[in-house]
């Protein structure tokens, strides 16, 4: 049986994962005969946002532990990630990729990324395994890749962010699936298309397929 380590951000659209890409991956996997693990960076959320009123609180969380609200508590910390125990590493998008995986929200082309992603991509890309990323998590990949191919949808201006870091962008729809085969790198737009969650299930089982696959 195929096993994919999904990597998380923290729970909830504007400060961590993306819920609904998460849970949908998941099922994606199981649905498709493999099974998973879970990750998580055991870092300081960026920042705590109030999911009704689009407002920052005044106070501080764990991605690890906010991750684990997801997981049902069945996490580890990416820390302890190790490629040749998997076949692939996938990447659900929400904000917190952009914001806690990596600066991208804050700081655009001069962004950075977690050591611990980083490393955990290089692992995996090292043993020509696949790596996917859903909505904006691509834009981990350009940062740490540079010259690869991939969608973040058809939002323009995160198009030419990730273009100025050296990636191709191409424009795509629900349920597009970009495979750039020099990295074996997967992408899917999701949310950053105007979707609902029956798009998003199509667009996590057509990257998860798509990377079986390739395996």
């Amino acid at each position: 049986m195929k096993k994919f380590a999904v990597i998380l951000s923290g729970c909830g659209v504007f400060d961590g994962a993306e819920i609904h890409e998460a849970t949908l991956t998941m099922l994606a996997i199981m649905k498709q005969g493999a099974e998973y693990e879970i990750f998580a960076p055991d870092i300081r959320q960026h920042h705590v946002i109030n999911h009704i009123t689009g407002e920052e609180m005044k106070e501080t969380r764990n991605v690890l532990i906010e991750s684990a609200r997801i997981a049902r508590g069945n996490i580890k910390d990416l820390k302890d990630y190790n490629a040749d125990d998997f076949d692939a590493l996938i990447f659900p998008g929400g904000f917190g990729a952009a914001k806690n995986l990596c600066d991208f929200a804050f700081k655009g082309v001069g962004c950075n990324v977690n050591a611990d992603v980083v490393y955990a991509v290089r692992q995996t890309s090292d043993r020509k395994k696949p790596i996917g990323a859903l909505c904006i998590s691509p834009v981990i990949m350009a940062k740490i890749f540079g010259d690869i191919e991939l969608t973040i949808g058809q939002d323009t201006e995160t198009a030419k962010a990730v273009e100025k870091m050296g990636a191709t962008h191409k424009l795509t729809n629900h349920g597009d699936v970009i495979v750039d085969e020099k990295n074996n790198v997967f992408t899917t737009p999701c949310y950053m298309l105007d979707a609902n969650i029956l798009e998003i299930a199509r667009g996590a089982s057509n990257i998860v397929k798509a990377m079986l696959e390739g395996m």
